[in-house]
């Protein structure tokens, strides 16, 4: 084996060497495009697979960061090539954004509805080509609508009548769906899911139009027949009014009530009741006003009003005059013809007469202005109704003690709000809510005492306890001042008693003692030897080394007598 490749290797570098620079430079540039190609071969198999969500690129960057910002919220990788197609990780979430986007409008304009549908068939005629289209459009709508969280299945069917050659005999493209929504979900009661399936077809099938689409749930109830929702759309729509009102109502009742607690603690307010009628009616609102001219202005550095006002200013006028005096004449018209005059007037002719006559014309400017307003809602009336506590105190002797009644209970007395109060109280409520006496509105603000009998009870068992401990405390303390002074006197005595038996032993062994000395000046005075028993020697020995100590240490010897005295 050495020896072939040894062989291979000579004949090699024969043949390198036989070569001219141009062959030796192909060769390099040959092997240097393959080495290129399997580098770029592994770049392209190690990359993921990314599924455009959209074919056509989209170019509008405000429109792409929409279609980013909803894809992120609901969690998904996206990218963005150079081209500017979003792509996605799998055919499955891009199925399923498809459908989001489609059905929240998040379709750039004039991207081509067939591109969301994409696939390429191979066919030979046109009817085979118009089927095959047909269906794709067919699968890849049922596709996408069972891509929906709330759907578990669908079926669709869509008939696409072939082009006629004048527009009156042209039939609609129609669609039906039947889709089955899964357990929990509210698909049959939300109109904006149910219209964002509507889109998803429209979308799909060109010239497919609303009235030309119906779905169906199982149960063949048709969903998408909103004219038949109005009753339901109303009922939600007063749900959704009466929510508001009861948001507002909270908030009159939470702010008032906070205020009032904390002048009055909460223990004395615990609840306010407020209503509110509102008008949930959109009302629009034409007025024409006619209000007079400023002459002068509010000076506000004066106390009081001086602003001058003109209810309206001339602008031209005239005046006329007409006099007139003589003899009334009333034409007949020609002779032989009989005149017109009627005869109220025939009764005056050729009487005499005096005519004045004066006309003045005079144009008068005034303000005027239009307002055009609407309103939706407007609140109609607010009624609150509040009740204050009063205190109750405890009633005390002169002593400073709290009067107990015969049953039990202490004595106290009920102090209600007084009336000046009231009216404060009433005036703040008012502020508080906007109070407006035109609308009707309706304040209430009483004094009703509280039902306070549990606290009333408990107040009164404690208060039991607390003089029951303060009893038994005082008679355990005289109880323990008793055995203190018996223990004492008892000490007294103990060590009375003591002190006399000491006293008499001490008297006993120092006669005893004054018998014995005697005895021995007696013996040696008369010559005669005692003996001594070794207990008294050592008694002597003892009694003499105590004289030699206390001499020697002599306040040691009264520390040591200190203690014994102590301890005694």
């Amino acid at each position: 084996m050495n020896e072939w490749l040894s062989k291979f290797l000579e004949q090699l570098k024969g043949l390198w060497a036989k070569w001219t620079l141009m062959q030796k430079l192909v060769l390099a540039g040959i092997v240097v495009a393959a080495i290129v190609v399997v580098i770029a071969l592994f770049a392209v198999s190690s990359a993921p697979t990314m599924v455009p969500i959209i074919d056509a690129p989209i170019r509008d960057e405000i429109a792409r960061d929409r279609i980013l910002t909803r894809l992120n919220e609901e969690g998904v990788k996206t990218s963005v090539d150079a081209a500017g197609v979003v792509m996605v990780s799998d055919e499955a979430t891009a199925k399923r954004m498809r459908s989001i986007l489609i059905r929240e409008d998040l379709v750039p304009q004039g991207t081509d509805p067939w591109a969301l549908f994409d696939r390429e068939r191979w066919t030979l005629t046109d009817f085979e080509r118009n089927v095959n289209l047909r269906r794709s459009i067919t699968a890849m709508v049922i596709e996408h609508v069972k891509a929906l969280d709330d759907i578990d299945d669908a079926n669709v069917t869509l008939v696409m009548p072939e082009n006629q050659l004048f527009q009156a005999d042209q039939n609609p493209v129609t669609a039906s769906v039947i889709v089955t929504p899964r357990p929990g979900s509210d698909l049959t009661q939300n109109r904006k899911k149910i219209e964002g399936i509507q889109k998803i077809l429209k979308f799909a099938v060109e010239g497919l139009t609303d009235e030309n689409i119906v779905i169906t749930d199982q149960n063949g109830m048709i969903l998408n027949d909103f004219a038949g929702m109005q009753d339901f759309d109303r009922l939600e729509l007063s749900k959704r009014e009466q929510k508001h009102i009861a948001s507002l109502e909270a908030q009159y009742r939470a702010s008032v009530l906070k205020a009032l607690q904390q002048i009055y603690t909460s223990d004395r307010v615990r609840d306010l009741n407020v209503k509110i009628n509102m008008d949930m009616s959109k009302k629009a609102i034409q007025t024409e006003e006619f209000y007079p001219i400023e002459l002068k202005a509010d000076n506000p550095d004066t106390p009081y009003d001086d602003s001058q006002f003109a209810e309206s200013i001339t602008r031209s006028q005239s005046n006329s005059s007409t006099k007139w005096e003589g003899t009334g004449f009333n034409p007949e018209g020609p002779a032989g013809v009989e005149g017109q005059t009627a005869p109220a007037f025939k009764d005056m002719s050729n009487l005499y007469g005096k005519v004045e006559q004066s006309t003045l014309t005079q144009n008068e400017e005034i303000n005027k202005r239009a307002i055009q307003e609407e309103r939706s809602p407007t609140i109609e009336r607010v009624s609150v109704s509040v009740n204050i506590d009063g205190k109750w105190k405890v009633k005390f002797d002169k002593k400073g003690e709290p009067l107990v009644l015969p049953d039990g209970t202490l004595d106290r007395e009920y102090i209600p709000v007084p009336d000046a109060e009231i009216k404060q109280a009433q005036a703040l409520v008012q502020d508080s809510v906007g109070f407006d006496r035109k609308r009707g509105d309706s304040v209430t603000v009483q004094n009703i005492q509280f039902d306070r009998t549990k606290q009333f009870s408990d107040e009164d068992a404690a208060f039991l306890r607390r003089r029951q401990f303060q009893v038994t405390l005082l008679l355990g303390l005289a109880g323990l001042a008793v055995l203190l002074i018996a223990f004492i006197m008892f000490r007294v005595v103990s060590r009375e008693l003591e002190r006399r038996r000491r006293l008499k032993e001490e008297e006993l062994s120092r006669q005893h003692q004054m018998l014995r000395e005697s005895a021995l000046r007696q013996a040696e005075e008369e010559g005669v030897e005692v003996s001594m028993s070794v207990e008294e020697r050592k008694r002597m020995e003892l009694q003499e080394n105590a004289i030699n100590m206390a001499k020697e240490h002599p306040e040691d010897v009264a520390q040591l007598i200190r203690t014994w005295l102590l301890e005694e």
